[in-house]
């Protein structure tokens, strides 16, 4: 046999040998949205060399594409194995029966535990005492503010309740030169949707819905009074109604044009990059309190498909995902906030003067209604406060409507309930 001959038929053996390699792992297929669909290729790495027998195959998906995919794959039983879902998705895809239920796994496992997680993200994934989520990345609104703006309308430090939030707003106002109008906040609904109000409605305490989540509860008292000093900072020419005047919140935050905001994490970035001058001019602060310091309860988790035949694999990924340095990992490649509460001891997190403020707040935040129709309960909200706003309707004859929209969006519930064809 000739040289040539020898080294082909080496290279067969080789080949046959790397396919029945590769024909005994398990592929673990895995769906991930937006930039961290992106990121997490760089860590898979990781989890194949310390589980040789899987291999994981990533499926990156645009966010304003996910909702639609992943309901048309539950349809044709083609969902992956594990899954991110934004906390709010949750319920919608328990109430379909796709998720696996996840509390025998967490009983046996060393790294995943309630007790080291926040404690109202976790409550996100979990309805009806059962836990269909585990927490991957935590996200929540608080106050970004100009503390030298601040210092100069007579707070050397950010407001610590609503009375002093007003107060400080309307100093703020009263410094801009009289042929220049300057607003004190930035509320507008075009861009941070429903989560204002209901964060201050969280803030005082008031309920959302009532009654087993069946109906509107938006004329509770503790509701309105919140939703009446959400819109008094527009009807104090506090907040601008539109954003006309500037092209983009960054521009706005640095030039003054407006010197606070309540929004997430992902703008500590944004302004450091896109506002270089404001760095130690700026900062951020837990949610100035009323009657609890309360704000919503963001993030993603990772969920396991019902359908799915690897589940013990995905377990373990999920695992992986979740060990304190995988979760720093991820935090350094991406700035998404960890879920992992010992992950916030290490130096890029500790030493950071913004981060402070969002652990702080993430020991107080409140989960939104834990129910499939939330998303389009959220949207009316929105509607029905911008009529409010540009003065084409009264808060009364708002939250009157409110409720009946979201009472029919609930009668299905109502329905379900009464049959006893869904429990929460």
């Amino acid at each position: 046999m000739n040289r040539k001959r020898v080294i082909i038929l080496f290279l067969i053996l080789i080949t046959l040998s790397c396919s029945k390699h590769d024909s005994d792992r398990i592929e673990l297929t895995f769906w991930a949205m937006g930039a961290e669909g992106e990121h997490i290729h760089e860590m898979i790495p990781e989890f194949e060399a310390l589980n040789p027998d899987i291999r994981v195959k990533v499926q990156t998906i645009p966010w304003g594409a996910a909702h639609e995919k992943l309901l048309t794959a539950f349809a044709g039983q083609a969902t992956p194995d594990v899954c991110m879902l934004g906390n709010t998705w949750i319920p919608e895809f328990r109430s379909i029966d796709a998720l696996q239920q996840l509390d025998s796994l967490i009983q046996t496992s060393d790294v995943v535990h309630p007790n080291k997680y926040f404690k109202g993200i976790w409550n996100t994934n979990v309805i009806g005492k059962v836990v269909y989520g585990i927490p991957w990345y935590v996200d929540t609104r608080l106050l970004f503010y100009r503390s030298d703006i601040l210092e100069q309308a007579g707070y050397d430090a950010p407001p610590e309740n609503w009375e002093q939030w007003l107060d400080a707003s309307r100093k703020i106002a009263d410094l801009a030169p009289e042929d220049q109008k300057r607003y004190a906040i930035f509320l507008s609904l075009i861009f941070n949707d429903w989560q204002v109000p209901v964060i201050l409605i969280m803030n005082n305490d008031g309920p959302l819905l009532k009654d087993n989540n069946c109906y509107g509860a938006f004329d509770d008292p503790r509701t309105v009074e919140a939703l009446r000093f959400y819109l008094s900072f527009f009807q104090g020419g506090l907040a601008s109604r539109t954003m006309t005047e500037i092209q983009n919140i960054y521009q706005g935050f640095s030039s003054g044009f407006f010197s606070m905001m309540i929004t997430g994490p992902w703008n500590v970035s944004e302004i450091r990059s896109r506002a270089p001058e404001l760095e130690s001019k700026w900062n951020t602060a837990p949610m100035p309190f009323k009657r609890t310091r309360n704000s919503v309860a963001g993030g993603a988790s990772l969920i396991i498909f019902k359908n799915s035949n690897q589940k013990k694999a995905a377990w373990k990924f999920i695992e992986f995902l979740s060990k304190t340095e995988t979760q720093l990992n991820f935090f350094r490649l991406t700035r998404d906030l960890p879920a992992v509460r010992e992950t916030w001891n290490a130096d890029d997190i500790k030493s950071d003067p913004q981060m402070e403020a969002f652990y702080t707040q993430l020991l107080n935040v409140r989960a939104t209604p834990k129910i499939s129709e939330w998303e389009q309960i959220a949207v009316k909200i929105q509607e029905h406060l911008e009529g409010v706003i540009f003065g084409k309707i009264s808060l009364e004859e708002s939250i009157r409507r409110l409720n009946n929209d979201v009472d029919n969006i609930l009668e299905k519930r109502r329905w379900l309930l009464s049959r006893n064809l869904i429990s929460e």
